[in-house]
Parts: C-alpha cells; structure tokens; sequence
C-alpha cells in the first residue's frame, strides 16, 4: 500500500505535525488525516526504500547482539520517547535521535531497523512488532492503539510508567529474595566445613578416650561421616532437583502443578501470587485505558502472567466474554485451581508427613481474592474497569511491600539456623563436660 508524508497542524493544540501514513490514494490519505483530527498542509507520496534483504552483510550502524532487551533500558527509552513525542518532534527524527543515543547492543539495533521499516512505508507499530526480542506484544499494542486514537504521546507516557512500576515491583521482589538465599548458602557453607574438618577432629578425641557417647553426638557424628563420604550430594541435590522440576514442566500437566504448587507454597507462596495480580491487573488496565479491545488485552495479559493457572483462567474468562457474559462472574468461578497429583506430590516433597494433607487443606483456595471481583464488578457497572484495575493493582503493590520486608526479617530462617548451631554446640559439649568430670 502506498505510503504518504504528511505536514499538518493539530486542530486541537494547534501545534505542527510531522509523520506518515498509508492509504491506497491520496484523496483517502487526506481524509485519513482529518479524521485524526489534523489540518492537512503539505502531502506528497514517498518511495518505498530497495530493502537490503539477501546480500548477507550486517546493515550499516549494527553490530552483534544476541539476547533481549534489559527491561530497565526500554523502560528509559520509551520516557524518553514520550518527552520528544510531547515537544512536537516527527516520530522518525526522535527514534534516529534516540537510536544514536544507545549503547551498541539488541535495542539499538531494532530502533535502526524500526527507522528503515517507517521509511519504507511502515507505521511504528508494524515497525516495532518487526523486533519482538525488543518490543513484545504489550508493548506494539499499545502503540497501535494510540496511533488508531491519534494520542501516542499520551500513550507512551502511560506506557513508561506502566513499565517504571513494574521494574520497581521487579526490583523489591528480587531484593526481598536475595536476603533469605545468600543466608541460607553461607549457613549451609559454613555447617558443611563444620561438618567435614571440624567435627571429625572431635570424634577422634571422643575415640581415644573410649567413653560411650550421647545420643545427640552419635547423631552429629552420623550426620559429619555422611558428609565426608558424600560431599558431593551437596551441590548435585538442588542441581539434581532443578533438572526434574524443569523435564516435568515440558509436560503440560506437570507444569501446571508446579505453577499451583509456586502459588500456595509456605512463606514465598502469597509472594508469588500477589506479585503475578499486581502484574496481571496493571496490565489489563493500562490496555483498556489506552484502547484496545477486551479480547485482545485479556490475550496479552494471559501471556504476560507467567504461570499456567492464570493463563487458563484469563483463557476461561476470554471464551466467557465472548459468548457475551461479564467479566467478574468467570473470573470468580474460574480463579479455583483443580486437583493437580503433580502439586501434591511437590508439596509432599517439600513438607514430609504431612505435605499431602496442607495440599488437600489448601489446593480449593481461589487464587483472585473476592475484593478483586468485587471491584472488577463495580468497574464494569460504572464503565470505569481501568480505573478500579489500576486500584487493585496498587493494593497488590502495598501488600507485595509488606511482604518482602518481612522476607528480609524471617523469624523461621533464624530460629532454623539458631537452631542447627545450637543443636552442634550442646552434641560437642555435652561428652567434653563428661570427660572433664571423669578427669577430675
């Protein structure tokens, strides 16, 4: 389809406008043009540009890459996108003037290949969607909806802090787990060289004096003796372990289990779940509020959530609008997980003795709380769904906080780890304290 450069002036701010747009004459060009609410003053048709496809050189100014985007970068390129787009400058000339901005890697490489596609003819979104390592699906919709709706300054902006909230929840997330794993690896570390040099030493002194030993120091002693005969089970359980979970998730069962077992798993559990509604929500409702259908944003949205379970749900909820139901009843009947063996068998794994029965207890428990239905109801009562979306989602946000500051503090891993010390300390000392009584 024929491509048109356009001047104009926007009728509603009066402030020129420079870009392009396909029409298949130029008649319907500038009626194209008005109906986005612009007062068309220069048009002429431009030339599609040879492409340079099939001679196997690297197009000039790119160089090689391999991997996505950071989330943090496209984060900053698409506020610095929306900071040009609102001081009136043609979307062309921003993406050259920020392509030669970055750093050379993926995101400069798409932003130079989304410039050939506009100037050959493409709008940006069927530029971007040219790059999906760089700009996924969320992302060229939204700009496809704000260029369908004429306000794609308006747009990006919405899309930047949509992407700044994320990152920020992102990085509290990681923060809160880092905590609890650097702990739990230097404890093991530590118990493991107490294990292999210290305590052999001690069991040599307990076998020259020949005395009869505590229960709790056989214990200890069992504990040291498998440790130096099997060291290497050490690092190869967690590797070992890793490797099953990641085999019984190319299934798809079994990764459905694995996702519900994430869900209600103890301590981390309401992390995960609260995390993937914070997202979920702030997701639908950023689509919906810059104009893309339902349908659309529940499938983006779905594909975005990360776990099996709220992906069959928002299918489930998807299927139910289209044969022209509302959105807060399936959400409500379809947010009960199943019956799954394969999480009950992990929760066994990880609770032994009684893993099965907190699964059976718990396993019914929805995972979309009823205050969410609740307001997704009176959103769609009042025709202000985003609105109460985006306030469902700063809800999430708040509890997400609460929660990894108490990740950081986690009295369990304390009394754990005071534990374990404690229980090597006394198994030590209790046959030294006999010893010495017997000496004297």
């Amino acid at each position: 389809m024929p491509t048109f450069q356009f001047e104009a002036i926007d009728a509603a701010t009066g402030r020129p406008i420079k870009d392009v747009v396909e029409a298949p004459t130029e008649a319907e060009a500038q009626a194209t043009i008005r109906a986005m609410g612009y007062m068309v003053t220069k048009l002429k048709a431009q030339k599609a540009k040879a492409a340079a496809a099939g001679s196997g050189k690297r197009k000039p100014g790119r160089t090689f890459a391999f991997g996505g985007v950071k989330g943090k970068e496209l984060t900053l390129f698409t506020r610095q996108l929306s900071i040009l787009q609102d001081a009136g400058l043609p979307i062309l000339r921003s993406l050259k003037v920020l392509a030669e901005m970055q750093k050379p890697g993926r995101l400069k490489n798409s932003l130079l290949d989304t410039c050939d596609e506009i100037e050959g003819g493409a709008t940006l979104s069927e530029a971007m969607s040219k790059s999906p390592k760089c700009f996924d699906r969320l992302y060229c919709n939204m700009i496809r909806a704000g260029e369908a709706g004429g306000a794609l300054e308006i747009i990006l902006r919405r899309l930047a802090e949509f992407m700044e909230r994320a990152q920020s929840l992102k990085r509290k997330v990681k923060g809160a787990l880092v905590y609890p794993i650097v702990v739990v690896s230097v404890a093991v570390g530590i118990l493991t060289f107490i294990m292999i040099k210290i305590v052999p030493q001690f069991k040599k002194i307990f076998d020259d004096f020949g005395s009869e030993l505590p229960a709790m120091t056989q214990v200890l002693i069992d504990i040291s003796n498998a440790c130096v005969n099997y060291w290497y089970l050490i690092p190869a359980i967690p590797f070992g372990f890793r490797l099953i979970i990641k085999a019984i998730c190319l299934i798809n069962y079994g990764r459905f289990g694995w996702d519900l077992f994430t869900l209600k798993m103890p301590i981390f559990g309401q992390l995960v779940e609260k995390n993937i509604m914070s997202r979920s929500t702030r997701t639908l409702g950023t689509l919906l509020s810059s104009g893309v259908p339902i349908l659309e944003a529940l499938n983006i949205t779905k594909e975005t959530s990360g776990n099996m379970m709220f992906e069959k749900m928002f299918q489930k909820v998807s299927d139910s609008i289209r044969d022209g139901n509302a959105i807060a009843k399936p959400l409500k009947e379809f947010a009960v997980p199943p019956f799954n063996i394969v999480a009950m068998l992990f929760w066994t794994l990880f609770c032994p003795g009684i893993g099965a029965l907190l699964y059976l207890t718990k396993y019914k428990k929805p995972v979309v709380d009823d205050l969410v239905v609740n307001m997704v109801d009176v959103g769609e009562e009042s025709g202000e769904l985003d609105t109460m979306l985006y306030k469902v989602a700063d809800t999430y946000d708040e509890e997400v906080a609460v929660l990894t500051e108490s990740l950081t503090s986690q009295p369990l891993l304390i009394i754990f780890l005071g534990g374990a010390v404690g229980f090597i300390v006394i198994a030590l000392f209790m046959p030294l304290i006999k010893l010495i009584t017997d000496l004297s």
